[in-house]
């Protein structure tokens, strides 16, 4: 056997033998497969309303709570706790203005907390009713009553029994209510031909509910007048007239008489 020979059969046995080795060794190893966790988006906390929040409702400590949001995604205008971190605690005791539902994120805007100028509603004491008068400055002790003045409430109106009585006009007056409260004095605009024109003004008076039906029952049976008080007799112990029942006593020539408002 030639040399040549020889390294031919060298070469097949250690091919043989390493097809043999690969055949009965352990299979290779599985690719190991990686799998990437997306990386969550940066969030910040939101306020929201943990339950239906109607008009007129005072927010407590359970009403609002502080949830994660997307900070991509949060809304314009609500309130969040890296620009506000105590809003939660400031807004305790504010009343909703406007509906929010359970779940949704809290605006400023929809709150009220303590008297705002320009929402009467929130100047009003509990329990009593903002009620507007027609007024012009012979009503109004010349034009000088102003918001937060004292009035008297005086009725004008046509008494067809003093004109059979033979007064001399049928023309009678009485004052309805006393001590009460201007809460705004305005004028009416109207747009006429395109302009905003001034057609009038009126008085928005504080009162209970009983003298509110007053008010309105006085305004369409005669004309009202409101007369300054002074300031310093303001806290007098007879604050309010007298609007319990369904009548009012007037005094007339000195003599008393009950007239019924209904």
């Amino acid at each position: 056997m030639n040399k040549a020979q020889i390294v031919v059969l060298g070469v097949a046995v250690v091919a043989g033998g390493g097809a043999f080795l690969m055949m009965n060794g352990s299979p290779p190893e599985a690719p190991k497969i990686v799998q990437m966790i997306p990386t969550p988006p940066p969030t910040d906390k939101v306020l929201v309303a943990t339950r239906d929040l109607s008009y007129g409702t005072a927010l407590g400590e359970p009403d609002t709570n502080w949830i994660d949001w997307p900070m991509g995604a949060v809304p314009q205008g609500v309130l969040r706790k890296s620009e506000a971190p105590n809003a939660k605690e400031d807004l305790q005791g504010s009343y909703v203005r406007n509906p929010i539902s359970n779940g949704e994120p809290v605006r400023r805007e929809r709150l009220v907390k303590g008297p705002t100028a320009g929402l009467m509603s929130t100047l009003l004491p509990a329990g009593h009713r903002a009620v507007a008068i027609d007024i012009s400055p012979n009503t109004t002790a010349g034009g000088f009553i102003l918001p937060n003045d004292h009035v008297d409430v005086m009725r004008t109106y046509r008494d067809s029994d003093r004109g059979r009585e033979g007064g001399s006009a049928d023309l009678s007056s009485e004052v309805i209510l006393t001590n009460v409260r201007v809460m705004a004095i305005g004028p009416i605009v109207e747009t006429k031909n395109g302009e905003s024109v001034v057609t009038g003004a009126t008085a928005t008076l504080d009162l209970e509910p009983r003298q509110a039906e007053l008010v309105i029952l006085a305004q369409r049976t005669g004309q009202l007048a409101l007369m300054l008080r002074s300031m310093a007799d303001a806290h007098d112990d007879d604050k309010r007239a007298s609007a319990a029942d369904d009548s009012l006593t007037v005094v007339r020539f000195g003599f008393p008489t009950t007239m019924r408002t209904r």
